[in-house]
């Protein structure tokens, strides 16, 4: 785990620097603010598809030649279209990029099927909580060093991301060891690198259906936050690279306390269903909150009172992951981001579709919120069909009813059960 969270922190570090300049960098190109908000919507969908199409196909890779050489092929395209993302001198040269970006983004889904390899039943909720803290490390430095570093130049952060990644790639050819022995190594199918068949593959794990879909509805509302915060923190209370830095400082500093330092604690305490449950509702709040919100200084106040928000994302990994062979779990973890990715895709349609329409509104107007109204309702909704699902599956000693409907010409693994669910009597970033 040391390893991968190394490797997780610097590549965090690396996309987060890029997050608070890249709308300023498509404004460059754009005459108004509108059309700021309409271009970025079309390279934030560039991005959301690609990483769609190819978190599986990454997955499935890793689970036949191995998560080490996935990883270091994912950091080299990574460091590349960062490198052509600063050179870029129109706009359709971003979009072009961010294909690419997104296609290599695409190996988060190996850093978590890192992370269950060397994990057992027992600890995987408290690994993917420190790996969601590795992120929240890099969420935390990324943006506010890349404010800094756009107030002297906005091509800067990009450059130095792409320093990072290329270092973060030496790391892991030097450093990082392999985590999937070869006798656990699965052959290639094209047809498992597809996200359709992955939507399937997680389908055909006992009782995971519901669960797929509370985590679209959850991945749209957070993806729809990514794609708005800076844009909508800009027409709200006139925020530039700086502010928007140090807001996303905020908000990473949480997830490391919480998922880093707290999430241990909450997962024995209360188990990984409840705590999906609790931290859908308090996110659903904490968007109500954001979109109301008409000072600034209360983004931060709203950010602390969150806590519970940051668990959700992590137990919900873990009861997928618990249902998932040894042998799979690169194409579930897959399986897991092309279901994120796909709502990477859509956010963009979604959310900046909402601050076009608002745009033309006053500075510190309610209404410029709509997007997170919006994403209030689909964390509420997750969390209701959580719960409804909890009610319909009792646990029968189990967490989950775990192994995945097996079909005849596969040989099957060891399904554990999910110990940290095993105080609930009754059956979820």
């Amino acid at each position: 785990m040391r390893f991968i969270m190394i490797t997780v922190v610097l590549d965090m570090i690396a996309i987060g620097l890029i997050i608070p300049v890249l709308p300023a960098l498509v404004g460059t190109f754009t005459q108004s603010q509108t059309e700021q908000a309409e271009a970025y919507r079309l390279v934030m969908l560039a991005f959301g598809v690609a990483n769609f199409l190819c978190s599986p196909l990454l997955g499935a890779l890793s689970d036949r030649f191995g998560r080490r050489p996935v990883l270091l092929i994912g950091m080299t395209g990574l460091s590349i279209s960062l490198f052509t993302t600063a050179l870029a001198t129109a706009l359709w040269m971003l979009v072009a990029v961010r294909l690419v970006s997104g296609a290599m983004q695409a190996n988060i889904a190996v850093a978590n099927a890192y992370a269950a390899d060397v994990s057992t039943a027992e600890n995987r909720a408290k690994h993917f909580g420190m790996l969601g803290a590795m992120f929240g490390v890099g969420f935390m430095l990324g943006p506010i060093l890349g404010g800094l570093l756009g107030a002297v130049d906005i091509h800067l952060p990009f450059f130095v991301a792409g320093a990072l990644t290329v270092l973060n790639g030496l790391y892991g050819y030097f450093v990082l060891p392999e985590s999937l022995p070869k006798e656990r190594r699965s052959p290639l199918s094209w047809a498992k690198a597809s996200p359709f068949t992955a939507f399937k593959a997680l389908n055909r794990l006992e009782g995971m259906g519901p669960l797929v879909l509370i985590l679209a509805l959850s991945g749209l509302a957070q993806f729809t936050l990514n794609t708005t915060w800076v844009l909508y923190t800009q027409m709200k209370f006139g925020w530039g690279p700086l502010e928007n830095g140090v807001s996303l400082f905020a908000v990473g500093l949480m997830s490391v306390i919480v998922q880093g330092g707290l999430m241990g604690r909450f997962t024995s305490a209360f188990g990984a269903r409840r705590l999906a449950i609790a931290g859908l509702v308090s996110s659903s709040l904490c968007f109500l909150g954001w979109g109301l919100a008409w000072e600034g200084w209360m983004m931060f106040v709203i950010v602390a009172l969150n806590v519970l928000g940051f668990t959700a994302q992590p137990a919900m990994q873990s009861l997928i992951s618990n249902s998932a062979a040894p042998h799979v779990q690169g194409q579930t973890m897959g399986a897991v981001a092309a279901v994120n990715s796909l709502m990477a895709a859509v956010a963009p349609v979604v959310g900046p579709s909402l601050l076009v329409w608002v745009g033309h509104l006053p500075q510190g107007d309610w209404r410029i919120g709509a997007p997170y109204y919006l994403c209030s309702a689909l964390q509420l909704v997750a969390a209701l069909l959580v719960w409804r699902h909890v009610r319909q599956t009792p646990l029968q000693g189990t967490s989950v009813s775990a192994a995945p409907r097996t079909p005849a010409h596969e040989s099957p693994g060891s399904h554990a059960p999910d110990p940290v669910d095993s105080s609930v009597s009754a059956s979820p970033r």
